[in-house]
């Protein structure tokens, strides 16, 4: 008998893992929510979008944590992230308010568990409230 591939109705859609779960436990205490976002996973606490989680095959110089920030804050972020940069994907070379902590630097988790804290101590540096 040939089995059936069609999909369960009522089965919930699959998703791919979310990468760097780490994130979302250091997070914990604020009660984070994750949406997709251009194949990305968002990080919300409250309103605000603090976080975007990247993890693609073939896109390391973008992989890592996207910081949402305003770019009156890079300076000082840069401060306490040295390896922080802007995000090449977007603007084309120009400066956004996006940066990144990049996955192939070598404080990437120790980078990454300071923002979290950051963003735990309510530092208004890191988080948006989408428009």
């Amino acid at each position: 008998m040939a089995r059936s591939h069609r999909r369960d109705p009522l089965a919930a859609p699959k998703r791919k893992p979310i990468p760097y779960e780490f994130v979302l436990d250091a997070l914990a205490p604020l009660s984070p929510r994750t949406r997709p976002m251009f194949g990305c996973t968002a990080v919300y606490v409250g309103k605000k979008i603090m976080l975007v989680l990247r993890e693609k095959v073939g896109g390391a110089p973008d992989n890592g944590v996207w910081l949402a920030t305003t770019q009156q804050h890079h300076d000082t972020l840069r401060g306490e992230f040295p390896n922080m940069r802007s995000i090449q994907a977007l603007g084309n070379g120009k400066v956004t308010g996006w940066q990144i902590l990049p996955a192939e630097s070598s404080d990437f988790e120790e980078a990454t568990l300071h923002a979290c804290e950051l963003i735990a101590a309510r530092d208004p540096r890191i988080g948006k409230v989408p428009k």
